[in-house]
């Protein structure tokens, strides 16, 4: 009996089913995790009296080394950096990330990836992808205040 009310819990909490047997809606996950230094100080905006955001952008570096095979010590180190924006609408944590996350701070951001549109200065349709983030780990101190 506890293994049947165990099963059943557990397709509720996967599945979702609306009034048509047809339509199945399933749970799924969109999580982002990214470890860098921040690119920017943050900026905090505010559009059409809507609740405020606080962006920032964090770098992320991929290393590897280019030469005979994939366990070879010789060759060259290539390095990518790869810039991300960060957008935080949740109150608590957009206030605090506003006023501690420094320009050159290791950071470690959760959060989700959202795909938008937008029209630029020169009414050109333009693409961005941007992490909403929902927690923020600081790992290091500002390494300008480390000099």
């Amino acid at each position: 009996m506890l293994r049947n009310a165990s099963a059943q819990i557990f397709r509720q909490v996967v599945r979702y089913s609306s009034t048509e047997t047809s339509l199945i809606l399933e749970r799924s996950i969109n999580r982002v995790q990214l470890l860098g230094r921040v690119g920017q100080d943050p900026v905090m905006r505010q559009v059409d009296g809507r609740n405020p955001v606080t962006i920032f952008s964090i770098a992320t570096n991929e290393m590897w080394r280019s030469g005979e095979g994939e366990t070879s010590t010789t060759g060259d180190i290539s390095q990518k950096t790869t810039w991300h924006r960060v957008s935080i609408f949740k109150p608590g944590l957009r206030d605090v990330a506003y006023q501690h996350v420094k320009k050159g701070s290791r950071i470690l951001v959760e959060g989700k990836l959202d795909y938008g549109e937008y029209v630029d200065k020169n009414q050109v349709r333009r693409q961005a992808t941007t992490i909403i983030a929902d927690n923020i780990v600081f790992l290091s101190d500002n390494v300008r205040e480390k000099s």
